[in-house]
């Protein structure tokens, strides 16, 4: 069973899967789900002060490079473009914006993405990471929903 919970918090860590895809498939490894939850939770946000303190450099040493360049590019293009949206779309509300972009499921809007943008941002470590952790706790909770279920019994 610990291998299983090993390998729940290991796919919550990867990007773009996250916990979106960590809670389902606990879910049908048939695992305890709200266990499963605590552990997915946790190893979606292990990597977000990392992403904070050094993705950005990271990526920024790395876009002129020959072979690995494109790609460093697209996830600052990606990160530049998520701060920009959560700029406009929230001007002064950017935490309650950073906290529901992670916080709904849908592609590429996660922990990952949502740290990196705050990053671009400048927003923060602490202020980013409060938001980030508010918004993988409510994608984990609506992710938890759909994996028991609910969202067929009350017709969603």
């Amino acid at each position: 069973m610990l291998v299983k919970y090993l390998i729940v918090a290991l796919i919550s860590m990867v990007p773009l899967v996250e916990l979106r895809g960590a809670i389902p498939y606990a879910a049908y490894l048939g695992l305890p789900l709200i266990n499963s939850y605590i552990i997915a939770v946790i190893g979606n946000m292990i990597p977000v002060p990392f992403i904070y303190l050094f993705a950005r450099k990271v990526l920024e040493w790395g876009k002129d490079k020959k072979y690995i360049g494109p790609f460093f590019r697209f996830c600052l293009d990606k990160g530049e473009k998520a701060g920009a949206k959560l700029t406009e779309k929230a001007g002064h509300g950017v935490f309650l914006a950073l906290l529901l972009f992670v916080g709904i499921p849908l592609p590429g809007t996660g922990a990952w993405t949502g740290t990196l943008g705050a990053s671009m941002l400048d927003l923060g470590l602490k202020k980013s990471s409060i938001a980030v952790m508010l918004g993988v706790l409510l994608a984990g909770i609506i992710m938890l929903a759909a994996s028991t279920g609910v969202l067929k019994i009350i017709g969603l």
